[in-house]
């Protein structure tokens, strides 16, 4: 699944969303407002020597995404984060034969650094800029324990990031890098995705380079589904989020962002 856009744009609030259409250039799609063609519109329309309403096929579908993924792509990065572990062997203690064991509460044990802080875990998500001067919008559960922030662009460059802002309720969050002339993406905010619409789902995961997966919105306004997911009003979709896509963006076929992907 992922966010409603406008959750999203309330999550990245005080930011100035440039009007580019795509990273890169515009994507020849037909417009869309675009005036109707004869027997392409979409629209039901008596089907010639049959009774009833055939339904013509809809003006734009694509063939390939790849016009798509080719010009959003460089738009969309990889997020390796650091986090602290909380005194992760202090709760076990090895035993020969036995391996580990956990301590009884309470009681220390091996592996504890000087500082009590523990030991440090790593993770990793996606990405994309929204802006040319380094904002970054990613999911919060990718950044929200990160002691160090690394973003791996498409070109192959690497900078250290920074947290900006966080709204656990969406699961969304905006990371800065520093920098200028960064490719970027836009949302779309004129029109809502309707169910039906076809989607293209793109990450950055694990330094593979850029995935990209596609489908259609499935449903609207889902809500809260288990205590482990407790966000509202997100848009289904059947596109497979690849693992490591969590917080790429999702686009529609003007290649403007309609969500933040999010597997749940």
């Amino acid at each position: 699944m992922m966010k409603r856009k406008e959750f999203m744009l309330g999550a990245v609030a005080g930011l100035a969303f440039a009007a580019a259409a795509t990273a890169g250039g515009v994507i020849d799609w037909p417009a869309a407002h675009a005036e109707p063609v004869a027997g392409v519109s979409g629209r039901l329309a008596p089907s010639a020597g049959a009774a009833g309403l055939a339904f013509a096929p809809p003006q734009g579908a694509p063939l390939s995404f790849a016009d798509i993924f080719q010009q959003v792509a460089p738009a969309v990065v990889q997020i390796d984060v650091k986090t602290r572990v909380a005194n992760p062997r202090q709760a076990f203690i090895q035993i020969p034969g036995l391996g580990a064991v956990p301590v009884p509460n309470g009681q220390g044990g091996e592996g504890e650094g000087e500082d009590g802080e523990g030991a440090t875990g790593a993770g990793a998500g996606s990405g994309f800029f929204i802006s040319a001067d380094g904002f970054i919008v990613t999911n919060n559960h990718v950044v929200a324990d990160a002691i160090e922030i690394s973003v791996k662009l498409a070109d192959g460059r690497e900078m250290p990031a920074r947290v900006v802002g966080r709204d656990e309720s969406t699961d969304l969050a905006v990371i800065k890098v520093d920098g200028a002339d960064f490719p970027f993406v836009s949302f779309e905010e004129t029109a809502q995705p309707r169910v039906g619409d076809w989607v293209i789902a793109v990450g950055n995961p694990f330094g593979l380079g850029g995935t990209a997966t596609a489908g259609i919105v499935s449903a609207q306004g889902r809500n809260q589904l288990d205590s482990r997911t407790p966000y509202t009003d997100y848009i289904q979709i059947d596109a497979a989020i690849n693992r490591g896509n969590s917080g790429g963006p999702t686009f529609d076929i003007y290649g403007r962002v309609i969500g933040v992907n999010s597997a749940i």
